[in-house]
């Protein structure tokens, strides 16, 4: 039992180190794990707040249409003449719609 308390590394050099390589991983994740993912909520909310009436958009289920009004939480999505859909305003996938609308300008120039 005493050979094994001899053995024991103080606090000092051994523990300094411990503490800056936790210190380091944990910088590590932030970097590459929370911090994009906070962006990537910024931008999908500044996405979302920026819709605007006739716009193409897509689904998060994949489905394409036309907005025809915006509420509070809600988008009315024209799929095809006369009919109309009612999503939250979440189901707006932003990379979908971001491709959608690139490749109409696209090929409209």
């Amino acid at each position: 039992m005493l050979t094994i308390l001899l053995q024991a590394s103080p606090l000092g050099a051994g523990g300094l180190s411990n503490i800056l390589f936790f210190g380091v991983i944990i910088l590590v994740f932030y970097f590459f794990m929370i911090r994009p993912q906070q962006k990537k909520a910024k931008d999908q909310k500044k996405f979302r707040d920026e819709l605007k009436k006739g716009m193409n958009v897509v689904t998060i289920g994949g489905l394409h249409g036309r907005l025809l009004s915006i509420d509070e939480d809600t988008v009315w999505i024209e799929v095809d003449k006369g009919i109309k859909l009612k999503f939250d305003k979440t189901a707006v996938a932003v990379e979908a719609t971001s491709r959608v609308n690139k490749a109409t300008t696209e090929t409209a120039a």
